[in-house]
């Protein structure tokens, strides 16, 4: 990575440049709208190993600790709004300075705050699928039944983890009462990708695709530790096209980067919307 006197005057240039620039989103970008993210800047995790996909659905007991704790964490991430860098976003996208955002994030911010072209390459924690007949739910819908199946649990407080996950005591859990499909009486898991899970072959192409024709991608909030994120950058800057990116800490990416940022998107984004948007009415 080269050593730049500006990179933010640098990447504005670079984004006057190019046509169709691809941004790819993590969990950084929205901790300023109090969601906790997974790894520090070091890019070490956080905390406890989420639970695989493979022990969710095979596992009840695991199946209960997972609901328990996103009984008590996703109403903060629900109640979450978009913050200073997803609106930035949504308007450098809207005045033609990005293309499509690939996020990792399943929180629906980027939405919220009026980007289009979004790829949720993990889903979205707004929506729960039945495994066997795949009828899709609202969230909040069985949230409601969360809660009237386990009052005793409803409206304790736990520090919130991640992606709508909270802090619980093990044994909390054991008595745990969790819903079914109303339709067919499968399991119902919520519509994301899970650790050790592989992102859908369709979103993967469709993701592939957009990385391909793009000619050059910006970075913002994600260490890239996780392969399903780290291979879209790898196959930009591979194609000899230039990715910069907006981070606090390390990335997996670092030798790959034209020019880095490190700073928090929430402060970064709105002055660099402010500062393109400028140059292109003078």
């Amino acid at each position: 990575m080269p050593d730049i006197a500006d990179p933010l005057a640098a990447l504005v240039q670079l984004l006057l440049e190019r046509r169709d620039v691809l941004v790819l989103t993590g969990a950084g970008i929205s901790t300023a709208s109090g969601i906790p993210d997974y790894r520090d800047d070091d890019g070490v995790r956080r905390g406890r190993l989420p639970i695989q996909g493979n022990e969710f659905r095979q596992s009840e007991a695991a199946r209960k600790r997972y609901w328990a704790r996103s009984m008590l964490g996703w109403p903060r991430l629900a109640q979450a709004t978009p913050n200073a860098a997803h609106r930035a976003l949504a308007q450098l996208q809207q005045a033609g300075h990005l293309g499509a955002i690939l996020t990792q994030n399943v929180d629906g911010l980027h939405q919220q705050a009026g980007s289009a072209q979004v790829i949720e390459l993990h889903g979205s924690i707004h929506e729960v699928r039945c495994l066997s007949c795949a009828t899709v739910y609202p969230r909040a819908q069985i949230q409601q039944e969360l809660q009237r199946r386990n009052p005793a649990l409803a409206h304790l407080k736990a520090e919130a983890l991640p992606d709508g996950d909270a802090q619980l005591e093990p044994e909390a859990d054991a008595s745990f009462h969790v819903p079914d499909c109303v339709a067919c009486g499968g399991v119902l898991q919520p519509d994301v990708v899970f650790f050790g899970d592989g992102v859908p072959v369709a979103r993967s192409a469709l993701a592939e695709q957009a990385a391909r024709a793009c000619d050059a991608m910006l970075v913002v909030g994600s260490s890239l530790m996780v392969l399903s994120g780290f291979r879209f950058p790898r196959m930009v800057a591979e194609a000899g096209k230039p990715v910069v990116a907006i981070n606090r800490g390390v990335t997996r990416a670092d030798a790959l980067l034209a020019v880095k940022i490190r700073e928090d998107a929430a402060t970064v984004l709105p002055r660099l919307a402010d500062q393109l948007l400028q140059a292109r009415r003078a």
